[in-house]
């Protein structure tokens, strides 16, 4: 479709043939780039079809429609497309929590679970946790360049649950979105099913409670159910991804909920991972990349030639990210194996994939230290060849960090014992 804006623009008249079931995705990203008249052709080919006899009928049964749109004149909405704009008030509805979550989800701003209403008073408060103003723009989202703002990012960090001390960790993860390396382009809106995975490292993880222990993906602690929720939000309400109509992903992925984990320094034997992708030891940082599979395995045996078998048999591909618990670290550790060391190990040993994919480089590997006793690892694997790779961000924290922190360091829950 971009291709297409881009020649239409040059004065060339174009028609796009579409798959019948993307042709909402067309009109937005014709939308997106200005030409929402552009003229679309809605064609039954299968997505992927290699079959020519189909390939074939399902043109030519669109051929006239082709021809037509080439040769109609243009219609006056077409020679003067107008977006449909909305003026919203600041305050956009007043009710009980109930009514407040209805109105949001018939707009399509939430993830279909309930949110915080986003009231003057709970963004404020939201805003205390960084040093920016309101309206700095941190950056533009794509698809649609919605301008996230700082007061932006709070409102929907308030309606996923946030506490003010996410917002650093939030800023920082929007940056890294539009890293261009993150390809971030591609894989939120593709028919893929991609998410983006969070790795926290640094200060920041104990400070705000972000769980690297038993259970790090699983619910249960705000820091990393409500983190990784208020980037999808961000992604939706800002950015314009919308399942369905820019993010096609034909399955779908429970990990656009929430993907978020701690690296478990304290546990880990080696330096953390910040500190090998060049931070200081103090900083903190959030690195994303975007899988689509998630899996866990264990070792047939207890020991390095074990750990380090069941780590390559896992068919990593490019991009992967193996989560290993400390135990499984610490007996590789001790038969001198260090991070880099494991990671070039799996790159070199991993079974190939089908259909046959080019060697794995060491630098399509991300292993994170995290998890509780047990035996299991984990591997979430991407796609590499994308000019993509790991991207990672320094957070920057607000002047009163020490006071926030202090405010909201007890909330955590406290389990009766059965």
């Amino acid at each position: 479709m971009y291709n297409g804006v881009a020649i239409e623009k040059l004065g060339t008249p174009v028609v796009v043939l579409v798959n019948t079931g993307f042709v909402n995705d067309a009109h937005s990203a014709a939308s997106g780039k200005g030409l929402p008249g552009v003229r679309i052709v809605p064609e039954p080919v299968l997505c992927e079809s290699n079959i020519a006899e189909d390939i074939e009928s399902g043109i030519a049964s669109v051929t006239d429609d082709i021809v037509a749109g080439l040769t109609r004149p243009l219609t006056a909405g077409e020679i003067s497309p107008q977006k449909e704009t909305e003026n919203l008030s600041r305050l956009v509805f007043k009710g009980s929590l109930q009514e407040v979550n209805r109105f949001f989800y018939r707009r399509g701003w939430t993830d279909g679970l309930p949110i915080i209403p986003p009231t003057e008073e709970a963004v404020n408060e939201m805003l205390a946790g960084t040093d920016l103003p309101a309206d700095y723009v941190v950056a533009k989202v794509i698809p649609r360049l919605g301008k996230a703002t700082v007061e932006k990012i709070a409102v929907n960090a308030v309606m996923a649950g946030c506490l003010p001390t996410y917002m650093p960790v939030l800023i920082a993860a929007v940056q890294a979105l539009m890293e261009p390396k993150s390809r971030f382009d591609t894989f939120e809106v593709s028919t893929g099913s991609w998410a983006p995975f969070w790795a926290v490292n640094g200060p920041v993880r104990t400070d705000i409670l972000i769980n690297g222990s038993s259970g790090s993906l699983s619910p249960g602690n705000i820091a990393n159910a409500a983190i990784g929720r208020a980037v999808g939000l961000i992604v939706k309400n800002i950015g314009g991804a919308r399942k369905a109509i820019e993010d096609m992903g034909v399955i779908g992925n429970p990990g656009k909920y929430t993907l978020v984990i701690g690296e478990d320094e304290e546990e880990s034997p080696w330096a953390p991972l910040h500190v090998e992708r060049g931070f200081q030891k103090a900083d903190s940082t959030v690195t994303v990349f975007f899988p689509n599979s998630f899996m866990q395995s264990i070792p047939l045996e207890t020991n390095a030639d074990g750990i380090l078998n069941a780590l390559a048999a896992m068919g990593a591909m490019p991009l992967s990210g193996f989560i290993l618990n400390p135990t499984w670290a610490k007996i590789l550790a001790r038969a001198d194996w260090n991070r880099q060391k494991v990671i070039e190990y799996i790159a070199a040993n991993t079974r190939p994939a089908a259909p046959p994919r080019p060697p794995l480089s060491p630098e399509d590997i991300m292993l994170i230290v995290a998890g509780g006793p047990g035996a299991f690892m984990a591997l979430l694997r991407s796609a590499g060849g994308f000019n993509n790779t790991f991207v990672t961000r320094k957070i920057q924290l607000p002047g009163n960090w020490p006071k926030l922190v202090t405010k909201y360091k007890n909330l955590a829950p406290a389990y009766v014992r059965y």
